[in-house]
């Protein structure tokens, strides 16, 4: 009976490691793409913001919720704005219900004495959260084209003369920027999580995007042509992430994104970890809701090449690769007492052996875009080592938790959309003792999480008493990913 539970083990394994391959290949193609773009001249027809007949109206939409250390400093960048007063309107989309509103109100009506076109929208509930706030605001904004920037993004004043231009094709109805990181240095949590974005935002938007494939709008630090939001079905509060699900309808009808990695937009990174935990569920489970709703519209489309249509299923179902890697780490326990037990099953684990490279292709993709975007460090590859190290431990420690996300998403299990709380936060001397919106609530996985760390503890031993070491070093990061996870998680 035991070999036959073996062949099981043996067999869900290999699907796993299958699987996280396939999505590393297609990484790998996007990294193809990426470097390729660098080489493409293109040639493209936009404003000349010169003429006054070419400056169209624009609204900028400003969600917000609960956002006190942060809205002086936003409204003070966004009455900054190097465009004409006459062709720029701001929308504050506030569902605050605690004493920012008040303060927000003051700030608003000191902007609208120097002659700003700037309004305070409030609703009497949260329904739908942003992508409801959003749609509100739609009802009664005045301009053809839709910034949108959440509460910790500041742009540079040029920035909507740097994207606007670009709408002068009709068929663009959407132009993101890349972010930037405010206080990347602040700690290794924050370092980790600007490494990861980074890679997202240069490797994978330009990939897909050089390539004519779906990309999807960030939530913020983008422009829409309110004629695409309206003719894609609007926005839609039936998933965490908003912006992924209008991107792809909107793309699915045939209008076209444009991608600027040269313009950034500075932002802050969460400090807290409490506030990491909730941006990852969210954005994870928001993830599989959007494969579960559109990846047969995706499939079923007669219009999208084949190439495309793998694309966005890998990028709908990035999250899923979480489960996958839990998968893989749970497993590789058993898979060394079988190894050892049977050892007719040698052939098996040299195939699986051959799955490495996986991680292989990970390092590289990480390498280019931070030798590209660190370009004047000295040591940066040693720099880099010690961050990627850093970047897949934390990756490893946060498997449980995401796949607790994409497990809700399945079940059709619906949640509220908790946003991640902003503190204006930057050098290393700020802090955030008294915080109104830290949540200090233990939640109740970290239980599960920590019998799995005692779980590859036995792994990491059982590597010495079966004097088998090929997965002691992945085993050695399994117990400081999910140790580092639980120590942060008490200690906030």
């Amino acid at each position: 009976m035991w070999i036959y539970i073996s062949y099981i083990i043996i067999g869900i394994y290999g699907f796993a490691l299958i699987m996280m391959f396939f999505y590393n290949i297609s990484q790998l193609n996007l990294l193809f793409s990426y470097v390729s773009s660098k080489y493409k001249k293109e040639c493209v027809e936009v404003f000349d913001l010169s003429k006054t007949d070419e400056i169209p109206l624009v609204t900028i939409q400003l969600p917000i919720f609960n956002e006190k250390y942060v809205m002086e400093r936003l409204l003070r960048c966004m009455s900054n704005m190097d465009y004409p007063k006459d062709k720029l309107e701001i929308q504050v989309l506030d569902d605050s219900d605690d004493n920012s509103k008040n303060l927000t109100s003051e700030l608003i009506g000191n902007l609208k004495k120097t002659g700003l076109d700037i309004s305070h929208i409030s609703r009497n509930n949260r329904l739908n959260f942003k992508a409801g706030a959003l749609k509100e605001g739609l009802k009664t904004a005045k301009g053809e084209f839709i910034a949108i920037f959440d509460a910790d993004f500041l742009p540079d004043k040029d920035w909507l003369k740097k994207t606007i231009i670009y709408f002068k094709n009709p068929k663009i109805g959407l132009v993101q920027t890349r972010w930037g990181h405010l206080n990347r240095n602040y700690s290794l949590l924050t370092k980790v999580q600007a490494f990861a974005l980074d890679v997202h935002f240069t490797l994978e938007q330009t990939g897909r995007n050089s390539n004519h494939h779906f990309m999807n709008f960030n939530g913020t630090a983008g422009i829409w042509r309110k004629q695409c939001i309206l003719e894609s079905g609007n926005w839609h509060g039936d998933t965490l992430t908003e912006d992924l699900d209008l991107s792809y309808r909107a793309q699915l009808n045939n209008w076209e994104f444009k991608y600027l990695e040269n313009v950034v937009v500075p932002a802050e990174l969460p400090v807290v970890f409490s506030a990491a935990r909730s941006q990852q569920f969210r954005w994870n489970k928001g993830g599989a809701e959007n494969f579960i709703k559109l990846f047969r519209s995706v499939l079923s489309s007669e219009k999208l090449p084949v190439f495309t249509k793998i694309h966005a299923i890998m990028h709908l179902g990035s999250s899923s690769m979480f489960f996958f890697l839990l998968i893989i780490s749970v497993l590789s326990i058993p898979m060394l007492y079988i190894k050892k037990e049977y050892p007719q099953l040698d052939l098996a684990f040299k195939i699986h052996s051959f799955f490495i490279v996986s991680s292989f292709i990970l390092f590289v993709n990480h390498w280019v875009v931070y030798k590209n975007l660190h370009l004047k460090m000295s040591y940066r590859f040693m720099n880099f080592i010690s961050m990627f190290l850093a970047f897949f431990t934390l990756t490893l420690g946060f498997s449980l938790h995401n796949t607790f996300a994409v497990a809700e998403a399945y079940m059709g299990k619906k949640s509220d959309f908790i946003r991640t709380p902003k503190f204006n936060i930057k050098k290393s001397s700020d802090n955030w003792v008294g915080n109104e919106y830290i949540n200090n609530k233990i939640p109740t996985f970290v239980i599960f999480e920590i019998l799995l760390l005692l779980y590859f503890v036995f792994g990491l031993c059982s590597s010495f008493i079966l004097n088998d070491y090929t997965l002691l070093p992945f085993h050695f990061m399994l117990i400081t990913g999910f140790g580092y996870v639980i120590y942060t998680t008490f200690k906030t």
